[in-house]
């Protein structure tokens, strides 16, 4: 029986077509004898072999799926081999050319390389054409409020269109968030809101700074927005982003902010508002500027891989030009700037090329093994803010304590 090359596939379905279809791709054009063992994982089950059960680096695995959160993690456990040599040997044609910057800043550190961008989306406005461009709603709107009705690009604005759309009795909602309390979702809001204002988690020195006015001015936004019954959906704390992004492609929502790949999907044969979806930059907050999040999946070589130059030699594959369109045509959102310019792809999903724009802007998560511990204190903040009155400066306030109180460094 033929050796095996095993792939970690983060559990979704675009992901196993597209493994596999490059996959045979790259047998044919290489002429490889290793057969494919691609095993789908969901999230904790594939943290747990990767990670807990060191199947990184104890051959159990060739090549994984790592997204940007577990780089720090990876690289600081030696558990992912740098592909820098292999890329010197081999290289990748035009490297780093075809990729956006905002892609590459996560896994390259020091002149190596921890992996190849696979899979992209990140946060943007997502808004539906048909409402904004509604005559009768663009007429109802300037009446109210005395100024075209327009894709927000501030805060205010957001908040202004997203009261005007909650529609209870039409089941319409202005916008929902994802404040599901699972360490995640609120913590990147709240981000997007600090980042729009112009502020920052951290000084040049890794401390942390949850006690700027920048981050009591987001704290109090967010936890406004997502308490506020005029222009959000009630039970918000039972939505996490999956939801949220339901509740939109049913055509529940006007608008929200959320990952990229919830507008890609809503373009899938049978969606309600298919051809009713557009996209735009994150609002921007006073005196800021709008700032999308970037949290993107890699294929990278584990460290303890049998295989390693094939490996490397089907990554190179599948992020090829031809093969990060297999990624985007079979329902993942490929990273290359010409997947993104593609005419195929854009009929398919005719907002995919406003996707370098959201990249001009975009921002990633502290790079840090200790940035986990600062999410947990700012999560609890979070939810502390959205369940009571209390001031967020002392909300806040307390939370810089249990970060000092923890030496969290980024």
């Amino acid at each position: 029986m033929p050796d095996q090359l095993r792939i970690a596939v983060r559990a979704f379905p675009p992901f196993t077509a597209a493994i596999q279809q490059q996959w045979d791709t790259f047998r044919v054009e290489s002429g490889c004898p290793l057969e494919l063992d691609a095993v789908s994982l969901d999230l904790n089950p594939l943290v747990e072999t990767l990670f807990t059960g060191g199947g990184l680096r104890d051959g159990a695995w060739d090549i994984a799926f790592i997204v940007t959160d577990w780089i720090a993690d990876a690289v600081a456990t030696g558990s992912l081999l740098d592909l820098a040599p292999l890329m010197r040997a081999n290289p990748i044609p035009a490297y780093p050319d075809p990729w956006s910057p905002a892609l590459r800043r996560f896994q390259e550190i020091d002149g190596a390389v921890y992996g190849i961008p696979y899979h992209d989306g990140p946060e943007c406005l997502i808004y539906r054409t048909d409402l904004f461009d509604d005559p009768a709603e663009q007429a109802a709107f300037e009446a109210r409020h005395g100024r075209p009705l327009t894709v927000p690009t501030t805060w205010d604005e957001f908040a202004e269109v997203a009261r005007y759309f909650t529609k209870p009795d039409d089941g319409l909602f202005g916008t929902v968030f994802a404040a599901f309390p699972d360490g995640h979702n609120t913590v990147y809001d709240v981000c997007l809101q600090l980042w729009s204002r112009g502020g920052d988690l951290a000084d040049a020195s890794g401390q942390p700074t949850l006690i700027s006015s920048e981050m009591v001015a987001a704290l109090d936004t967010y936890r406004r927005f997502v308490n506020d019954r005029g222009m959000t959906p009630p039970g918000l704390d039972k939505i996490d982003s999956v939801a949220s992004g339901e509740l939109f492609a049913r055509g529940e929502i006007a608008m929200m902010v959320n990952w990229f790949g919830f507008a890609a999907t809503c373009e899938q044969p049978g969606s309600p508002t298919k051809g009713k979806v557009g996209v735009a930059p994150v609002p921007a907050g006073p005196g800021g500027q709008g700032v999308s999040l970037n949290v993107y999946w890699v294929l990278a070589v584990a460290a303890g891989s049998r295989h390693p130059e094939v490996a490397y030699d089907f990554i190179r594959s599948a992020t090829s030009a031809a093969g990060d369109k297999i990624t985007t045509l079979a329902g993942g959102i490929g990273c290359r700037r010409s997947t993104w310019a593609d005419p195929e792809v854009n009929a398919a999903v005719p907002f995919f090329g406003h996707l370098a724009e959201l990249h001009e802007h975009a921002r990633e998560l502290p790079r840090s093994q200790a940035f986990p511990a600062l999410v947990h204190v700012i999560d609890a903040a979070v939810s502390q803010a959205i369940k009571t009155d209390e001031p967020s400066g002392a909300i806040l306030h307390r939370a810089q304590t249990e970060a000092d109180r923890l030496g969290i460094r980024l």
